[in-house]
C-alpha cells in the first residue's frame, strides 16, 4: 500500500525533476520525431530510464525502489508526455506490474522480484486484455490449470505493453472458470518471457515506438509460486487496484500532451501572421488559447488531486476517474485545436502537431475507457453520498 510517510520532500522533488529535464532535453527530444515515425522501439531511452531508477520510481526503498510519492510522480509523467509521450509506457505498465506485487504478494515474492523489477533487470507489464475482452474483464478466457509444481497457461492476450521488448509479465488468468461471479475464479501470475509465450507487434495510429503485442499461451507452464499473494480467486481485485495508479498516470499523460499542444500553439500565433498581425491577436484564436490553457490547468489540478488521494493509501477510484477523464479529453480537444490553429503545418508530418492528434486519442481509450470512468465516478458518488 502506499504510504502517507512517503511523500517526496520539495527540495528532492526539484532534483529529481531537474533531472528528469536535462533526460528529455539531451536524450529524448533530439531522436523522438524520428523514432516516432519509425515505430523504433528506443532502446537507449529504455537503458538511461534504468539508469534514473525510474523502473522503480514508485517501489519502496527497501526494495531498491526511489519510492516516490504519486504526487512526484505525475509530475514526472507530465514531463515526459510533452516531449514523447511513448516514453511513459516503458514503466508505466511495468510500475502497475509492480504494485501489484508491492501490496498483495508474498513477503517473499516482494523480496525476490521487487528489487529485480526496481532495477530494471525485469522489465514488463500486465496481460489483461484480450481479442474479444477490453474492458468487460470478467470476460477473459486464458486459463491456468495447476499441474504439480506449476500451472500451465493457455489462452491469447490483445494490446499487451512491453509485452515482446520487456521479459516479465502479469498475466490475468481464470483459474476455476465455473465460479459465479467470475471474478472469483480469477488469478494474476508473474510469467517470464522465457517460459516460452510468443507474440506478433501490432500496428497502431499513434504511440509508436513502445511495443504492444498479441501474445499467444500454448501450455506455458509458470511455478505455483508465482500466484500473487499465493491464493487464487485475488487477481481481478489486485489488478484493479494497480490500476488506480495507471489510470492517475494516463490523466497525467493527457496533462503533458495538452500542455506541449498549448505550448506549441501559443508560440507559433506569435509568430504567424495573417492581415498583418500576428495570428494571436485575432480574437478567434485568442478564444482557442484561452480555453486550451484552462483545459490544462484544470486537469492538472485533478491530477493532482487524485495522486494526493492516492498517496493516502484510501480507495481513489473516484478521484483517478475524474482526473483520467477530464485529462484525456483535454488533450484530444486540445490537439485538434492546436492542428486546427498551426493549419497546413499542423497536418504535416515534419512538425509535432499531427503525433499529439494521434496519441491523444488512445489516452481516451487506454486504462478503461473514458464511458468506464464517467460509470465508475457516479458510482462512486452514489456509494459515497447516501441519502
Amino acid at each position: 500500500m502506499p504510504h502517507p510517510e512517503n511523500i517526496t520532500s520539495d527540495e528532492d522533488e526539484t532534483l529529481i525533476l531537474d533531472s528528469i529535464d536535462r533526460f528529455l532535453e539531451r536524450d529524448v527530444r533530439p531522436v523522438a520525431h524520428d523514432l516516432e515515425a519509425a515505430d523504433e522501439y528506443p532502446r537507449k531511452i529504455a537503458g538511461k530510464l534504468a539508469e534514473l531508477g525510474l523502473y522503480g520510481a514508485t517501489i519502496p526503498p527497501e526494495y531498491g525502489g526511489l519510492g516516490l510519492s504519486a504526487g512526484t510522480y505525475v509530475k514526472i509523467v507530465e514531463r515526459m508526455s510533452a516531449v514523447w509521450m511513448s516514453v511513459t509506457g516503458l514503466f508505466n505498465a511495468h510500475l502497475i506490474m509492480a504494485a501489484a506485487v508491492e501490496r498483495f504478494g508474498t513477503v517473499e515474492q516482494k523480496s525476490a522480484w521487487l528489487p529485480r523489477f526496481a532495477s530494471g533487470e525485469l522489465r514488463g507489464g500486465v496481460a489483461l486484455t484480450e481479442p474479444d475482452c477490453g474492458t468487460d474483464l470478467q470476460a477473459i478466457r486464458t486459463k491456468a490449470v495447476l499441474d504439480g509444481d506449476d500451472y500451465v497457461i493457455d489462452g491469447n492476450k490483445m494490446w499487451i505493453t512491453n509485452s515482446l521488448e520487456g521479459n516479465i509479465l502479469a498475466v490475468l488468468v481464470k483459474t476455476d472458470p465455473d465460479t459465479d461471479p467470475p471474478h472469483k475464479g480469477m488469478s494474476l501470475l508473474l510469467a517470464e518471457k522465457s517460459a516460452g509465450y510468443e507474440g506478433r507487434k501490432l500496428e497502431k495510429l499513434g504511440y509508436r515506438g513502445i511495443d504492444t503485442g498479441e501474445l499467444q499461451f500454448d501450455g506455458v507452464r509458470v511455478p505455483a509460486e508465482n500466484l500473487i499473494g499465493g491464493e487464487e480467486g485475488r487477481g481481478l481485485q489486485q489488478i484493479l487496484a494497480g490500476l488506480e495508479l495507471g489510470r492517475i498516470n494516463v490523466a497525467a499523460r493527457g496533462v503533458g500532451l495538452a500542455r506541449a499542444c498549448l505550448d506549441e500553439s501559443l508560440a507559433y500565433a506569435q509568430n504567424r501572421k495573417t492581415f498583418g498581425k500576428p495570428i494571436c491577436r485575432h480574437q478567434a484564436i485568442q478564444i482557442k488559447l484561452a480555453d486550451m490553457a484552462t483545459r490544462v490547468e484544470a486537469a492538472r489540478l485533478l491530477t493532482e488531486q487524485a495522486a494526493r488521494a492516492y498517496d493516502t493509501g484510501e480507495r481513489c477510484d473516484m478521484e483517478a476517474g475524474m482526473a483520467k477523464l477530464f485529462a484525456t479529453e483535454a488533450a484530444v480537444e486540445n490537439s485538434l485545436e492546436a492542428m486546427r490553429i498551426h493549419g497546413a503545418y499542423g497536418y504535416s508530418k515534419e512538425f509535432n502537431i499531427e503525433r499529439y492528434y494521434r496519441d491523444a486519442p488512445l489516452l481516451a481509450i487506454g486504462e478503461g475507457t473514458n464511458e468506464l470512468q464517467r460509470i465508475i465516478i457516479a458510482r462512486q458518488l452514489v456509494e459515497r453520498n447516501p441519502v
